[in-house]
């Protein structure tokens, strides 16, 4: 038997499974966890902000973090325990900002009152890359108020 007659005996036996359409698996959000292992990438513009759906997703896994009323950004604030230490935090913050790579907006406010704001400028709303860096935020130590 040659190799073109045994590919046929082989194949011609086998029948086709009927197929199954195509369906994504829906991307889980990720957990504070697994959102401080990762580094966020460098974003030029051309791809979509992510949808309120998946903005709600993410979110979960960063409590303290709300977005903004426009639903472009997301917003947590801090209330510190005084002037000296929200600059120390705007230093951690801005060194942590240097390394992703990714900026945030810094508001410190009445002397105590720090806010930061988070939102990917290339695309006008937001990315993963703000819920990365704003998952390394939490990390940082802040002196708040008592």
């Amino acid at each position: 038997m040659n190799v073109r007659n045994w590919f046929r005996a082989c194949f011609t036996r086998l029948k086709p499974r009927p197929r199954e359409p195509h369906q994504e698996e829906p991307a889980m959000a990720a957990t504070a966890t697994e959102l401080k292992q990762k580094h966020c990438t460098p974003c030029e513009g051309g791809v979509p902000p992510l949808s309120a759906k998946e903005i709600k997703e993410q979110l979960a896994a960063l409590p303290e973090w709300k977005p903004t009323a426009d639903g472009q950004r997301i917003r947590r604030e801090w209330k510190v325990k005084d002037f000296l230490a929200g600059l120390d935090f705007f230093q951690r913050i801005g060194r942590l900002a240097e390394e992703e790579g990714h900026h945030p907006d810094l508001h410190l406010v009445g002397y105590r009152n720090v806010a930061v704001e988070i939102w990917t400028h290339a695309i006008g709303g937001l990315s993963e890359n703000d819920f990365i860096l704003a998952a390394k935020i939490d990390t940082l130590p802040v002196a708040v108020k008592k």
